[in-house]
Protein backbone atom coordinates (compact mmCIF):
# COMPACT_ATOMS: atom_id res chain seq x y z
CA UNK A 1 0.00 0.00 0.00
CA UNK A 2 1.20 3.10 -0.91
CA UNK A 3 2.31 5.02 2.42
CA UNK A 4 0.49 8.28 1.37
CA UNK A 5 -2.59 6.54 1.43
CA UNK A 6 -3.60 7.38 5.11
CA UNK A 7 -2.52 10.95 5.15
CA UNK A 8 -4.92 11.02 2.07
CA UNK A 9 -7.71 10.04 4.11
CA UNK A 10 -7.31 12.37 6.86
CA UNK A 11 -7.09 15.12 4.01
CA UNK A 12 -10.10 14.26 2.48
CA UNK A 13 -11.78 13.59 5.92
CA UNK A 14 -10.69 17.31 6.91
CA UNK A 15 -11.88 18.89 3.15
CA UNK A 16 -14.99 17.52 4.35
CA UNK A 17 -15.37 18.82 8.11
CA UNK A 18 -13.98 22.15 6.73
CA UNK A 19 -16.45 22.40 3.83
CA UNK A 20 -19.49 21.83 6.36
CA UNK A 21 -18.48 24.14 9.01
CA UNK A 22 -18.38 26.84 6.01
CA UNK A 23 -22.05 25.53 5.02
CA UNK A 24 -22.81 26.09 8.99
CA UNK A 25 -21.51 29.26 9.17
CA UNK A 26 -22.50 30.89 6.02
CA UNK A 27 -26.18 30.85 7.43
CA UNK A 28 -26.14 30.57 11.11
CA UNK A 29 -23.57 32.84 11.42
CA UNK A 30 -21.95 33.87 14.77
CA UNK A 31 -19.49 36.81 14.21
CA UNK A 32 -20.63 39.13 17.72
CA UNK A 33 -17.49 37.81 19.90
CA UNK A 34 -15.85 41.40 20.29
CA UNK A 35 -16.18 45.02 21.01
CA UNK A 36 -15.04 47.53 18.51
CA UNK A 37 -14.45 51.49 18.98
CA UNK A 38 -17.06 53.24 17.43
CA UNK A 39 -14.53 54.81 15.26
CA UNK A 40 -13.49 51.00 13.63
CA UNK A 41 -17.13 49.94 13.52
CA UNK A 42 -18.71 53.60 12.16
CA UNK A 43 -21.18 53.26 15.49
CA UNK A 44 -22.69 50.08 14.46
CA UNK A 45 -24.36 48.26 17.54
CA UNK A 46 -22.05 46.06 18.90
CA UNK A 47 -22.53 43.11 21.39
CA UNK A 48 -19.35 41.63 23.06
CA UNK A 49 -20.53 37.90 24.28
CA UNK A 50 -17.39 36.87 26.35
CA UNK A 51 -19.34 39.45 28.93
CA UNK A 52 -21.66 37.06 29.34
CA UNK A 53 -21.39 36.69 33.68
CA UNK A 54 -20.51 32.68 34.73
CA UNK A 55 -23.28 32.59 37.46
CA UNK A 56 -26.86 31.32 37.09
CA UNK A 57 -28.55 34.15 35.19
CA UNK A 58 -25.13 33.55 32.80
CA UNK A 59 -26.33 30.01 32.50
CA UNK A 60 -29.56 30.96 31.07
CA UNK A 61 -28.13 33.84 29.17
CA UNK A 62 -26.17 31.37 26.75
CA UNK A 63 -28.78 28.80 26.99
CA UNK A 64 -30.99 31.36 25.43
CA UNK A 65 -28.03 32.46 22.91
CA UNK A 66 -27.92 28.68 21.87
CA UNK A 67 -31.67 28.62 21.21
CA UNK A 68 -31.48 31.64 18.90
CA UNK A 69 -28.75 30.02 17.03
CA UNK A 70 -30.04 26.19 16.72
CA UNK A 71 -33.40 26.07 17.31
CA UNK A 72 -33.66 23.19 15.47
CA UNK A 73 -31.70 21.37 17.55
CA UNK A 74 -32.78 22.37 20.61
CA UNK A 75 -36.66 22.94 20.45
CA UNK A 76 -37.03 21.51 16.64
CA UNK A 77 -39.30 19.01 15.07
CA UNK A 78 -36.75 16.32 16.32
CA UNK A 79 -35.32 18.75 19.39
CA UNK A 80 -33.43 17.34 22.35
CA UNK A 81 -35.02 19.85 24.77
CA UNK A 82 -38.42 20.11 23.29
CA UNK A 83 -40.55 20.03 20.03
CA UNK A 84 -42.00 23.24 19.59
CA UNK A 85 -40.89 23.98 16.07
CA UNK A 86 -42.74 22.79 12.77
CA UNK A 87 -39.90 23.31 10.62
CA UNK A 88 -35.86 23.14 10.86
CA UNK A 89 -34.61 26.71 10.50
CA UNK A 90 -33.67 28.50 13.33
CA UNK A 91 -34.35 31.98 14.62
CA UNK A 92 -30.51 33.22 13.50
CA UNK A 93 -31.68 32.65 10.27
CA UNK A 94 -33.83 36.34 10.39
CA UNK A 95 -32.26 37.75 13.31
CA UNK A 96 -28.54 36.92 12.34
CA UNK A 97 -25.49 36.45 14.53
CA UNK A 98 -28.34 35.72 17.03
CA UNK A 99 -29.93 38.89 16.89
CA UNK A 100 -26.62 41.35 17.25
CA UNK A 101 -25.90 41.68 13.25
CA UNK A 102 -27.06 45.26 12.43
CA UNK A 103 -29.65 45.79 9.83
CA UNK A 104 -30.80 42.00 10.56
CA UNK A 105 -33.59 42.23 12.70
CA UNK A 106 -31.72 43.61 15.23
CA UNK A 107 -32.93 42.33 18.74
CA UNK A 108 -30.46 44.56 20.86
CA UNK A 109 -33.61 46.74 21.89
CA UNK A 110 -36.45 44.42 22.25
CA UNK A 111 -36.34 43.75 25.83
CA UNK A 112 -36.93 48.09 26.64
CA UNK A 113 -39.64 48.38 23.73
CA UNK A 114 -42.10 45.69 25.30
CA UNK A 115 -44.63 45.88 26.36
CA UNK A 116 -45.26 47.62 22.70
CA UNK A 117 -48.75 48.00 20.76
CA UNK A 118 -48.56 46.07 17.31
CA UNK A 119 -51.03 47.48 14.63
CA UNK A 120 -50.47 43.67 13.48
CA UNK A 121 -52.49 42.50 16.29
CA UNK A 122 -54.09 45.77 17.06
CA UNK A 123 -53.38 45.68 20.71
CA UNK A 124 -50.43 45.95 23.62
CA UNK A 125 -48.21 42.63 23.15
CA UNK A 126 -45.42 41.48 26.33
CA UNK A 127 -42.31 40.42 24.95
CA UNK A 128 -43.12 37.00 25.46
CA UNK A 129 -46.06 36.71 23.63
CA UNK A 130 -43.89 38.30 20.49
CA UNK A 131 -41.00 35.58 20.71
CA UNK A 132 -43.99 33.05 20.32
CA UNK A 133 -45.16 35.16 17.24
CA UNK A 134 -41.98 34.34 16.01
CA UNK A 135 -42.26 30.56 17.01
CA UNK A 136 -45.43 29.89 15.46
CA UNK A 137 -45.38 32.03 12.14
CA UNK A 138 -41.60 31.82 10.70
CA UNK A 139 -40.90 28.50 12.70
CA UNK A 140 -44.79 26.96 11.91
CA UNK A 141 -44.78 25.96 15.94
CA UNK A 142 -46.64 25.77 19.29
CA UNK A 143 -46.25 28.42 21.87
CA UNK A 144 -43.37 28.00 24.52
CA UNK A 145 -44.78 27.56 28.16
CA UNK A 146 -44.44 30.78 29.54
CA UNK A 147 -42.70 29.97 32.58
CA UNK A 148 -40.39 26.89 30.68
CA UNK A 149 -37.03 26.94 30.65
CA UNK A 150 -37.06 27.29 26.75
CA UNK A 151 -39.17 31.42 27.00
CA UNK A 152 -36.98 32.12 30.21
CA UNK A 153 -33.28 31.86 28.67
CA UNK A 154 -34.20 33.56 25.42
CA UNK A 155 -36.22 36.50 27.67
CA UNK A 156 -32.98 36.58 30.02
CA UNK A 157 -30.74 36.74 26.62
CA UNK A 158 -32.76 39.62 25.07
CA UNK A 159 -32.18 41.29 28.64
CA UNK A 160 -28.36 40.93 28.92
CA UNK A 161 -28.24 42.27 25.26
CA UNK A 162 -30.54 44.96 26.40
CA UNK A 163 -28.23 45.76 29.43
CA UNK A 164 -24.72 44.91 27.60
CA UNK A 165 -25.26 47.10 24.68
CA UNK A 166 -23.98 50.57 24.76
CA UNK A 167 -26.68 52.55 22.18
CA UNK A 168 -27.74 55.83 21.60
CA UNK A 169 -29.93 57.91 19.20
CA UNK A 170 -27.08 57.83 16.68
CA UNK A 171 -26.17 53.91 16.90
CA UNK A 172 -26.56 52.39 13.44
CA UNK A 173 -27.95 49.17 12.65
CA UNK A 174 -31.10 48.84 15.20
CA UNK A 175 -33.33 49.18 12.99
CA UNK A 176 -33.53 47.75 9.24
CA UNK A 177 -31.93 49.81 6.31
CA UNK A 178 -34.23 52.19 4.66
CA UNK A 179 -35.02 51.05 0.58
CA UNK A 180 -35.94 53.62 -1.50
CA UNK A 181 -39.29 52.83 -3.71
CA UNK A 182 -39.15 52.97 -7.37
CA UNK A 183 -41.95 54.73 -9.34
CA UNK A 184 -42.80 51.23 -10.25
CA UNK A 185 -44.29 48.14 -8.96
CA UNK A 186 -42.31 45.65 -7.70
CA UNK A 187 -41.52 43.00 -10.29
CA UNK A 188 -41.88 39.12 -9.16
CA UNK A 189 -40.83 38.39 -13.42
CA UNK A 190 -37.77 40.66 -12.81
CA UNK A 191 -36.70 39.07 -9.24
CA UNK A 192 -37.47 35.52 -10.43
CA UNK A 193 -34.09 36.70 -12.99
CA UNK A 194 -32.36 37.78 -9.59
CA UNK A 195 -33.25 34.47 -7.84
CA UNK A 196 -31.42 32.48 -10.59
CA UNK A 197 -28.40 34.54 -10.90
CA UNK A 198 -27.68 35.28 -6.96
CA UNK A 199 -30.06 32.81 -5.07
CA UNK A 200 -29.92 29.18 -6.24
CA UNK A 201 -26.11 28.18 -5.21
CA UNK A 202 -27.50 28.79 -1.30
CA UNK A 203 -31.29 28.34 -1.56
CA UNK A 204 -31.72 25.83 -4.24
CA UNK A 205 -33.67 26.52 -7.88
CA UNK A 206 -37.26 25.60 -5.94
CA UNK A 207 -36.22 27.86 -2.99
CA UNK A 208 -36.15 24.16 -1.27
CA UNK A 209 -32.84 25.35 0.56
CA UNK A 210 -29.46 23.27 1.41
CA UNK A 211 -29.76 21.15 4.84
CA UNK A 212 -26.60 20.54 6.83
CA UNK A 213 -24.98 17.29 6.65
CA UNK A 214 -26.27 16.08 10.31
CA UNK A 215 -29.92 16.79 8.89
CA UNK A 216 -30.68 18.74 12.03
CA UNK A 217 -31.00 21.82 10.45
CA UNK A 218 -30.66 24.32 7.45
CA UNK A 219 -27.19 25.39 6.22
CA UNK A 220 -29.09 27.57 4.03
CA UNK A 221 -32.90 28.08 5.04
CA UNK A 222 -36.02 27.55 2.39
CA UNK A 223 -37.59 30.37 0.83
CA UNK A 224 -40.93 29.12 0.23
CA UNK A 225 -42.63 25.56 0.18
CA UNK A 226 -43.97 23.76 3.26
CA UNK A 227 -41.32 24.26 5.46
CA UNK A 228 -40.82 27.75 5.29
CA UNK A 229 -42.40 30.91 6.80
CA UNK A 230 -45.96 31.14 6.52
CA UNK A 231 -48.12 33.79 5.48
CA UNK A 232 -48.53 36.39 7.95
CA UNK A 233 -44.46 36.04 8.79
CA UNK A 234 -42.42 40.09 8.90
CA UNK A 235 -40.98 38.40 5.72
CA UNK A 236 -43.79 37.39 3.62
CA UNK A 237 -44.41 41.74 3.47
CA UNK A 238 -42.25 42.43 0.64
CA UNK A 239 -40.73 46.10 1.65
CA UNK A 240 -40.41 44.64 4.50
CA UNK A 241 -38.06 41.44 3.39
CA UNK A 242 -36.49 43.98 0.78
CA UNK A 243 -35.03 45.87 3.66
CA UNK A 244 -33.28 42.30 4.92
CA UNK A 245 -32.24 41.41 1.55
CA UNK A 246 -30.52 44.98 1.06
CA UNK A 247 -28.54 44.51 4.19
CA UNK A 248 -27.46 40.67 4.15
CA UNK A 249 -27.69 39.15 0.56
CA UNK A 250 -25.52 38.04 -0.92
CA UNK A 251 -23.82 37.07 2.57
CA UNK A 252 -20.95 36.71 0.91
CA UNK A 253 -20.66 39.77 -1.71
CA UNK A 254 -22.50 42.60 0.83
CA UNK A 255 -21.64 44.71 3.89
CA UNK A 256 -23.61 47.13 5.94
CA UNK A 257 -22.37 50.35 4.05
CA UNK A 258 -21.91 49.11 0.36
CA UNK A 259 -25.09 46.88 -0.77
CA UNK A 260 -24.75 44.90 -3.46
CA UNK A 261 -28.53 44.37 -4.48
CA UNK A 262 -30.05 47.90 -5.50
CA UNK A 263 -33.38 49.23 -4.14
CA UNK A 264 -35.44 48.14 -6.73
CA UNK A 265 -33.63 44.57 -7.53
CA UNK A 266 -34.59 44.14 -3.49
CA UNK A 267 -38.07 44.85 -4.05
CA UNK A 268 -38.21 42.51 -7.17
CA UNK A 269 -36.64 39.71 -5.41
CA UNK A 270 -38.68 40.30 -2.39
CA UNK A 271 -41.71 40.08 -4.93
CA UNK A 272 -40.41 36.71 -6.46
CA UNK A 273 -40.26 35.04 -3.31
CA UNK A 274 -43.33 36.33 -1.91
CA UNK A 275 -45.11 35.55 -5.21
CA UNK A 276 -48.50 33.11 -3.46
CA UNK A 277 -49.07 32.41 -7.61
CA UNK A 278 -46.17 31.19 -7.89
CA UNK A 279 -44.58 29.65 -4.79
CA UNK A 280 -46.53 27.46 -2.31
CA UNK A 281 -46.44 28.81 1.10
CA UNK A 282 -47.93 27.04 4.44
CA UNK A 283 -51.08 28.64 5.45
CA UNK A 284 -52.26 26.15 8.00
CA UNK A 285 -52.92 27.99 11.28
CA UNK A 286 -53.34 31.42 10.04
CA UNK A 287 -56.79 32.16 11.56
CA UNK A 288 -55.68 34.97 13.70
CA UNK A 289 -56.92 38.98 12.27
CA UNK A 290 -54.46 40.77 11.01
CA UNK A 291 -54.30 44.65 11.16
CA UNK A 292 -57.80 44.95 12.78
CA UNK A 293 -57.48 48.45 12.18
CA UNK A 294 -57.79 49.96 8.93
CA UNK A 295 -56.07 52.94 9.20
CA UNK A 296 -52.97 51.12 10.98
CA UNK A 297 -52.37 48.05 8.25
CA UNK A 298 -48.56 47.93 6.77
CA UNK A 299 -48.92 49.68 3.27
CA UNK A 300 -47.13 46.87 1.79
CA UNK A 301 -50.00 44.57 3.63
CA UNK A 302 -52.46 42.69 1.22
CA UNK A 303 -55.42 42.14 2.22
CA UNK A 304 -58.06 44.50 2.58
CA UNK A 305 -60.13 46.31 3.86
CA UNK A 306 -58.26 49.04 3.50
CA UNK A 307 -58.71 52.88 4.29
CA UNK A 308 -57.29 53.90 0.44
CA UNK A 309 -58.41 53.51 -3.03
CA UNK A 310 -55.48 51.37 -3.76
CA UNK A 311 -56.22 47.79 -4.65
CA UNK A 312 -54.52 44.73 -2.59
CA UNK A 313 -52.42 43.67 -5.87
CA UNK A 314 -50.91 47.25 -5.78
CA UNK A 315 -50.58 46.86 -1.62
CA UNK A 316 -48.71 43.89 -2.04
CA UNK A 317 -46.14 44.89 -4.95
CA UNK A 318 -46.30 48.89 -5.42
CA UNK A 319 -45.86 51.10 -6.66
CA UNK A 320 -45.92 52.02 -2.67
CA UNK A 321 -45.13 56.00 -3.08
CA UNK A 322 -48.91 57.03 -4.09
CA UNK A 323 -49.84 55.00 -1.20
CA UNK A 324 -47.40 56.58 1.33
CA UNK A 325 -48.34 59.90 -0.19
CA UNK A 326 -52.12 59.25 -0.11
CA UNK A 327 -51.75 58.28 3.56
CA UNK A 328 -49.55 61.73 4.57
CA UNK A 329 -52.38 63.63 2.53
CA UNK A 330 -54.81 62.26 5.22
CA UNK A 331 -52.19 63.19 7.90
CA UNK A 332 -51.81 59.27 8.60
CA UNK A 333 -48.54 57.87 8.99
CA UNK A 334 -47.76 54.70 6.48
CA UNK A 335 -45.29 52.12 8.29
CA UNK A 336 -43.62 49.75 6.45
Amino acid sequence: MNKRYPYLIIWLVTVFVLWNLAQVSSCNEDHAATLKSPAANDNLVTIDTLKIPHDKFGEAVRYGRALMLRTAYYIGPDGVNGHYTGNKMNCTNCHRDAGTRPYAFNLVNSFKEYPQYRAREGRILSLAERINNCVMRPNLGRPLPLDGREMISIMSYLKWLSDSASVNNHTKGLKNMEVSFPDRAASSDQGEKLYAQHCTRCHGTTGEGQMQFDQVTYAYPPLWGAKAYRQGSSMHRVVKLAQWLVANMPFDKVTHNKPFLTDAEALDLAAFINDDEKHPRPSKGVTEVQYPHADEKAIDYDKGPFNDPFSETQHKYGPYKPIADYWKSKRLKPTY
